[in-house]
């Protein structure tokens, strides 16, 4: 069960790679400053994956409006997701959780998915500014997509 609305949101450093090279990815550089939408995902190059961080990439600009930054975590290597973000022009920050430190911090591990092993199921969570977890989801399976007029609501009533 994911973690609840209430709680103090669990930091992270994680990384995350662009033409740069590898960064740092922490959740706390964005408290005290804009709230977060972190999305947990199973796997990059999936088709259900792929359509959401390309929804989000079109929407981008409703979350900017509602200062948030949005963050997509999921176990693959930082390299598989820049090859992926790449390829489907993905612009959100994507981050990898390779040790699933970060999914399990958050409860939200899927054992086994299709046989492969455990990957961080679909989540969504909107962390406020004093990095505390106002919405928390985790669909019921990995094909369902989180509620991100809910998400998007949340956000409205944050300052």
């Amino acid at each position: 069960m994911a973690i609840a609305v209430g709680s103090k949101a669990p930091d992270f450093t994680l990384k995350s790679k662009n033409a740069s090279g590898l960064a740092d990815v922490k959740l706390s550089e964005n408290f005290g400053k804009k709230n977060t939408v972190l999305l947990f995902f199973p796997l990059a190059f999936t088709g259900v994956c792929t359509t959401e961080m390309c929804d989000i990439t079109a929407g981008l600009g409703a979350y900017a409006g509602l200062n948030a930054d949005v963050i997509g975590v999921s176990v693959d290597s930082p390299f598989a997701q820049e090859a992926w973000a790449l390829k489907e022009k993905i612009g959100i920050r994507l981050a990898s959780d390779l040790n699933k430190t970060t999914t399990k911090a958050y409860d939200v591990v899927f054992p086994m998915l299709a046989g492969v092993g455990d990957t961080s199921a679909r989540a969504a969570f909107v962390i406020d500014k004093a990095g505390v977890v106002q919405y928390s989801e985790q669909t019921p399976t990995p094909k369902d997509l989180p509620n991100f007029d809910k998400v998007k609501e949340v956000l409205s009533r944050l300052k």
